[in-house]
């Protein structure tokens, strides 16, 4: 009897566990790019046209010497992870009024050789819409369109493409 009574009770709560753990909260959805005013090498792009891939969104400002610190390894995850499933997307969010000119930005891109598209975020629309404080912040954003990753400032670089390289491997969500 003993042993029926502990083999219920284990039963039991590995039943709540099973529950508590589809209970958990999902990651939030990540939010669209709004209120940006240029969009820089490249296209236009919106959350739901990337839903399948694997988006990092950098916000950085070209003054910003923890941003430029981190530019190498963003440049980096793209071109190693492009064609795998990554889009970067940088948001450029002044920190000073003179960084909200086109032509510095553009500047800035040329300078730093950057390849991917640059939302320029003048107005902290897209900022506001992540919730963002910081230079540098990094999201990254899965295949179903959730935010699930943020990191803010510099370092943590080896966890970061960790996470990438684990997004890009899980499987892309059903077709709806």
């Amino acid at each position: 009897m003993k042993s029926l009574i502990n083999t219920l009770l284990a039963a039991t709560a590995l039943s709540a566990a099973s529950v508590t753990a589809m209970a958990a909260p999902m990651a939030p959805t990540a939010p669209e790019f709004t209120g940006i005013d240029k969009w820089l090498n490249g296209d236009p792009l919106t959350m739901r046209q990337l839903r399948g891939k694997v988006v990092l969104v950098d916000f950085w400002t070209y003054t910003c010497i923890n941003c430029v610190r981190t530019l190498p390894y963003v440049k980096s995850w793209h071109e190693k992870f492009k064609d795998q499933g990554l889009v970067v997307v940088g948001v450029h969010t002044p920190e000073y009024p003179f960084e909200r000119s086109t032509d510095n930005v553009k500047g800035a891109i040329k300078r730093f050789g950057i390849p991917y598209a640059v939302a320029q975020d003048n107005q902290y629309a897209t900022w506001n819409a992540y919730g963002n404080r910081y230079w540098p912040a990094v999201y990254l954003i899965d295949k179903q369109g959730r935010v699930v990753y943020q990191h803010f400032g510099e370092g943590e670089y080896a966890q970061t493409e960790a996470k990438i390289r684990a997004l890009l491997a899980e499987p892309a969500p059903a077709a709806q």
